[in-house]
């Protein structure tokens, strides 16, 4: 026996693959039977164990069970237990497997009867029909009633008081209409598990699918599809087959009215609603049952989700409809989990189209319209990545033009320039050119074409933005998601709200008492305080953390200059030369932040669950933007305030030697950029926290839920398929919480804020997004199929409050990228010099490095600022009488020594010019874009204003015709189109044909 990994054996380790002896026949239990009462008779053979199990072994066991078990005794209790013990001593196989080598043994053959009762449940009373269920089924015993729900619990030390709450839950669930049968605890894995399934019959379903306004079709979509695209046929290799794209046909839909339930197209009712469908309506049952008896009144005694946190059940999922790898074998059974492993969750599906259509179908709107939203935000930044790899190119190409950068480098120049000393006591003199190569890397991503990217960016978000509003309410309509807030907002209350309500309200709009808290005034401004003086402390502990970061990069930077004075690092070949104290700061203070970050990432996320719950929101909707603000604001600050501190902080308020900045009175000098710039440095930052948290984000998602699993199911490898049914495969699967769409959503989030606020300093970060993206998409995807039981479908008509965050990163986005052109690269100081301080009056940039240092006496240096003697390098001597530095002041002995020159207020003011007059521009062009480009396309406004009239104008002739039936029938008389004329029609096929 094995474990398979997929159908190639290497993705997964959580359920069992098929062998050659335990094949589904068995699975089915397809023996050798008796026809009398249905009971089973063991198969007659001279070994019947599996190839497993040498001769040798099973011709020993045959003759040691023939020796235990003479017929007259093989109803003892203690006889079965030296059974299994015999089985376990030979074989080593479970409590589980020897039951079904039991069954199988032809010593049961006198026993075949007591057997059969153990195999199903110990359910003597229920007609089963062996050779038809398979453990493998989503159908109870009977193979007709489908599994839509199952809860399991195991017996454990406080179990009178668990089993009284199930004994009262699931007596209120059958009264309430649905339909359990229980497996018991000898037919699971580890013989302590007992599962608990449950079905809704039509009468549940219909009513609930009318109390929560659920859409079903009424008529077939009769407006053409236009939509066709020129020379379509490009797209051929990306497209997926038509049954997998669009699952079902295209109605026109209708909230569902049990009153009118033939006004609608029901071919078979047990089909009609869909599982995903089936499993939100008993979810919605479950969710708000009592487990209490009625007399004890206490409100807040309700819900699986109490249950679950109480221990009482230990799981409650829907189930997989097949194994992942293969289809099922039952006919009734649809499979899809198997077509979206094949067509969705292998990754060489990663250049085909999303089937979204079947994840909306299986796993529900909710789920369906995050990949929606995914795909096309991975669709978009294929063009930003294009554009942002020929700046890229650009930067590479127009290498050898970079003037400056040969300025440094040269012995002339860089080689005879002396500078200041970056810190204090151990930070010596040293000479320009030492930043040679750092100023080679900064031209590739400061250049002319960071100007032009970072204009482009903002635009593309606008066109991101302003496209995907138009394909969610393209999928608003297909998706049936139309009014579905107006209609059923209020239907979607949180059971936790539901039990803390004491009161009811007139709701004016609706004009129906609708259930409200009771909050003083006291009450609700103590939570608020609570609750957000709490964010902010952990905002500041953020704060915290990035303050003691930038003082290690200041203590570092010391020791690293002090260390390396000599740069023994340029000895090693290939990387020597780039090994620098600023790179060696840069790199390590980028790795402890990331690391900080995830730590509190891990700790914060309780913590806003934690006041989130104690608010007590009123909707799921609420409940997760309240959420979602909370989780942002920390996240916003947890990852980007490193980034806002190298690009808007760092090397701003130095001072200059003899009067530098310290921060907060301390020993430790304010950073200063090197004369490469800061850009550089802010580039290393964005691709260690970017890209680390990527890698780390798609391992962790990947694999830690397969470990968990592997480790999980570890025991049940050993065992057949046949004994391993499809609802214990799922109970060994994790669990997709209550924020595991919500976690998706906020590392995307992150990730766009990444690309959009700092990509001017780095123009290569969309295609990293686009790479990771076009991975994220098919891990989730793989995850989601392979490794999670099924979640219970949820709707949802927008990504929600996300879409708000979008919005104002997008805005932000155009502020920090002009200040980041400006303020941190040098462009703006370059073409000050250019245009107007070139001594030549050449349009070039001769000169720029010696006209942008300014000049120092060393013996105005203040002793406490002065580096020791053993920190100078050789070269140094007393006939150096000045060093430079990166500043716009005049020199010593003028009469305005050391205070900024004119030139330093041009290069300011043109920075601010050029701020107001690039966000003017871009902020024009995205409200334009904007208002060009309608948030609802023309053809789907068409489809709902048709949708709506027929559904008024169907509605009324339904209720017509229904009327003339019925005084048609009161006085003997016939409609002009009765059942008479159409014998071979349905009652709804009639009154259609009356409409």
């Amino acid at each position: 026996m094995h474990r398979i990994t997929g159908r190639n054996g290497d993705d997964s380790l959580i359920e069992m693959s098929p062998t050659d002896s335990f094949n589904d026949d068995i699975n089915g239990y397809h023996q050798h039977v008796s026809p009398s009462a249905g009971s089973l008779q063991p198969e007659q053979s001279e070994c019947p164990l599996t190839p497993d199990v040498s001769r040798e072994t099973c011709e020993s066991l045959n003759s040691s069970l023939a020796s235990l078990a003479p017929s007259d005794h093989s109803d003892s209790p203690h006889f079965e237990t030296h059974t299994f013990e015999r089985i376990n001593a030979l074989t080593g196989f479970s409590r589980k497997r020897a039951l079904f080598l039991k069954f199988r043994s032809r010593v049961w053959h006198d026993s075949a009867g007591l057997m059969d009762g153990e195999i199903s449940g110990r359910d003597n009373d229920s007609t089963i029909d062996k050779q038809q269920y398979s453990k493998d089924s989503v159908f109870f015993r009977d193979g007709l009633r489908r599994i839509d729900f199952v809860l399991s619990y195991v017996d454990d030390k406080d179990g009178e008081r668990k089993q009284e709450r199930r004994k009262v839950y699931e007596a209120n669930l059958e009264k309430v209409g649905l339909e359990l049968e229980t497996e018991d605890k000898i037919e699971s894995e580890y013989g302590k598990t007992y599962f608990v399934k449950v079905h809704a019959p039509w009468e549940v379903l219909a009513t609930y699918a009318d109390v929560l306004k659920i859409k079903v079709p009424f008529k077939v979509n009769d407006i053409p599809d236009n939509s066709e695209m020129p020379m379509n046929w490009l797209s051929t290799p990306f497209r997926l087959p038509e049954h997998i794209m669009h699952p079902e046909p295209d109605y026109f839909t209708a909230p569902f009215d049990k009153s009118k339930s033939d006004f609608f197209l029901i071919d078979n009712k047990d089909t009609f609603f869909p599982p995903s469908t089936r499993n939100r309506i008993v979810y919605y049952i479950l969710s708000r049952c009592s487990y209490i008896r009625e007399d004890c009144g206490d409100r807040e005694k309700k819900g699986i989700k109490r249950l679950l946190n109480n221990g009482t059940y230990t799981t409650a999922f829907p189930l997989h409809d097949s194994r992942y790898w293969t289809r099922s074998r039952d006919v009734n059974c649809e499979s899809e989990r198997y077509n979206l492993y094949k067509h969705w969750a292998r990754f060489f599906c990663f250049f085909k189209e999303q089937p979204l259509n079947l994840i909306r179908k299986y796993y529900g709107e909710k789920i369906g319209i995050y990949f929606a939203w995914l795909g096309f935000y991975t669709e978009m930044l294929l063009f930003a990545a294009v554009v942002g790899t020929i700046c890229f190119i650009y930067g590479f190409l127009t290498y050898d033009d970079n003037q400056w950068s040969k300025e440094i480098c040269s012995d002339e120049v860089g080689g005879n320039t002396v500078m200041c000393p970056l810190c204090d006591k151990k930070c010596g003199y040293w000479k320009l050119n030492t930043t040679c190569n750092s100023s080679w890397q900064s031209h590739l991503f400061d250049n002319v074409a960071t100007v032009f990217f970072a204009i482009f960016m903002g635009i593309w978000v606008t066109l991101f933005l302003e496209l995907w509003k138009r394909r969610q309410a393209r999928l608003e309509y297909e998706w049936d998601l139309v009014d579905f807030e107006e209609e059923q907002q209020q239907l979607q209350l949180r059971p936790e709200y539901e039990t803390k309500c004491t009161n009811r309200k007139l709701n004016r709009i609706t004009q129906e008492a609708e259930l409200v808290l009771d909050r003083t005034a006291t009450d609700l401004l103590g939570k608020w305080f609570v609750c957000w003086a709490t964010v902010l402390l952990w905002i500041s502990l953020i704060i915290a953390c990035i303050i003691g970061v930038i003082a290690y990069r200041l203590a570092v930077y010391a020791a690293f200059a002090s260390i390396m004075k000599d740069n023994p690092t340029t000895q090693l070949e290939v990387v020597g030369p780039y090994i620098t104290p600023q790179l060696a700061t840069s790199v390590t203070a980028s790795c402890i932040n990331f690391i900080i970050i995830m730590i509190l990432n891990l700790m914060y996320e309780r913590v806003a669950i934690w006041i989130t719950d104690m608010e007590i929101p009123k909707t799921h909707l609420e409940y997760e933007n309240k959420l979602t603000v909370k989780m942002f604001l920390f996240q916003f600050v947890n990852y980007y305030s490193s980034c806002f501190y190298v690009a808007f902080f760092k090397g701003k308020f130095v001072g200059y030697p003899g009067n530098y900045a310290y921060m907060f009175g301390s020993k430790l000098r304010n950073e200063e950029c090197d004369p490469g710039g800061c850009l550089i440095e802010l580039t290393t930052q964005l691709v260690i926290v970017m890209t680390g948290k990527q890698v780390w984000g798609n391992i962790q998602e990947a694999l830690v839920p397969w470990m968990r699993n592997w480790w999980s199911s570890r025991k049940a490898r050993s065992h057949p398929e046949s004994l391993y049914s499809r609802w214990e495969q799922d109970h060994d699967l994790q669990c997709f919480g209550q924020l595991g769409l919500f976690d998706e959503y906020l590392e995307m989030v992150i990730q766009f804020g990444f690309i959009t606020l700092f990509v001017a300093s780095f123009p290569l970060a969309p295609l990293l997004a686009l790479i990771n993206n076009i991975i994220e998409v098919r891990v989730d995807s793989w995850k989601l199929t392979t490794q999670f039981r099924r979640p219970v479908a949820a709707k949802a008509h927008s990504i929600g409050a996300w879409e708000e965050i979008l919005n104002g990163m997008a805005v932000l986005s155009v502020v920090t990228n002009a200040f980041i052109v400006a303020f941190t690269s040098d462009m703006m100081p370059r073409l000050v010099y250019m245009y107007a301080y070139q001594p030549e009056g050449k349009m070039n940039m001769e000169g720029y490095i010696n006209n942008s240092l300014s000049v120092f006496n060393i013996s105005q240096i203040p002793f406490h600022n002065r580096p020791d003697d053993e920190e100078n390098p050789s070269w140094f001597n007393s006939s150096i009488t000045s060093c430079r530095y990166r500043d716009y002041r005049y020199p010593s002995g003028h009469e305005k020594q050391y205070s900024h020159t004119m030139q330093f207020w041009h290069i300011l003011a043109a920075k601010l010019a050029f701020i107001i007059i690039m966000e003017h521009v871009v902020f024009l062009v995205k409200f334009f874009v904007a208002w060009m480009i309608p948030d609802v396309p023309s053809d789907v406004r068409a489809r709902v204003k048709r949708e709506r009239y027929l559904v008024q104008e169907y509605l009324h002739n339904y209720e017509v015709e229904k009327l003339k039936i019925q005084l048609g029938s009161q006085n003997k008389e016939e409609c002009t189109c009765t059942p008479m004329i159409y014998p071979s029609l349905s009652k709804h096929d009639v009154l259609s044909e009356c409409l």
